[in-house]
């Protein structure tokens, strides 16, 4: 990775071979925002002979992934990212795959039959759904897509694009700010990283939240990419398509305040 969050494709083709079997990539990276290549990096490593897992968690807010013209492997994601539920979640897979994998836990209806000699397992998708699934998760999740495609993958995209701009713009007008990731906003989903100088991350967050900013603070579950700014975390702010501009333009007074309680 770069300075600007970007990964280093010529160092990825340094690290694939044949003894290559599976490559793994956050379409989004939640720590930075950054829209990783991976169009070319699945690419790269089909012709390696590699298999790819795309994390899409953090991408299926924002956009709409075409997992057939991506050709990946496996894609996953959240519903509780998509106005859905916790504890539920995606897994795509070509049936190619999924029928060489074998069952990850056992329970009902996941067997087709059972002897003491042995047993053979129910049909995809059966074979990986042992047990009660969530049912009531399931329903719920597959509403909020409805709902998200009802208001648009493409509005949605449009219109956070406005607020990362403006948020990007508001951002850098206050002193000793500094971003993390790419200031190519075309590369970017609308999640701004960020820190003052001189002040830890988590007493901005702690003084905001008082003043009823929600913002995420911390490594964010992205520590390697903190150890290589050489910080202890950011400032993380993440606009959907259901926040305002006159929401971030409470965010910036709340910073503002911030600051001058702990410059």
């Amino acid at each position: 990775m770069n300075y600007d969050g970007e990964l280093l494709m010529d160092e990825y083709e340094k690290l694939l071979s044949d003894k290559t079997k599976l490559v793994v990539c956050n379409h989004i990276s939640n720590g930075l925002g950054t829209i990783n290549p991976i169009e070319f990096i699945i690419e790269k490593a089909h012709k390696a002979g590699a298999a790819v897992l795309i994390d899409g968690a953090q991408a299926c807010p924002h956009l709409k992934p075409d997992v057939q013209a991506l050709n990946v492997d496996f894609y996953v994601t959240s519903a509780h990212k998509m106005c859905g539920p916790t504890g539920v979640g995606m897994l795509y897979g070509k049936e190619e795959w999924l029928r060489k994998l074998p069952p990850y836990k056992g329970g009902g209806e996941m067997i087709a039959t059972v002897t003491f000699e042995k047993t053979t397992y129910a049909d995809l998708p059966h074979k990986f759904e042992a047990g009660t699934p969530n049912i009531c998760g399931g329903i719920a999740f597959g509403t909020a897509i409805d709902y998200m495609n009802e208001v648009g993958f493409d509005n949605i995209a449009s219109y956070e694009r406005e607020l990362l701009e403006y948020g990007t713009k508001k951002l850098l007008e206050l002193e000793g700010i500094e971003i993390y990731g790419t200031k190519d906003l075309n590369k970017k989903a609308s999640v701004i990283s960020f820190n003052f100088k001189g002040i830890h991350p988590y007493d901005v967050g702690t003084i905001i939240d008082k003043l009823g900013i929600a913002v995420r603070t911390g490594h964010h579950c992205a520590q390697p990419i903190m150890d290589f700014y050489k910080i202890p975390g950011t400032i993380r702010a993440s606009f959907a398509f259901y926040n305002t501009k006159e929401e971030i333009d409470l965010m910036i007074e709340a910073l503002k305040k911030a600051q001058m309680m702990l410059g």
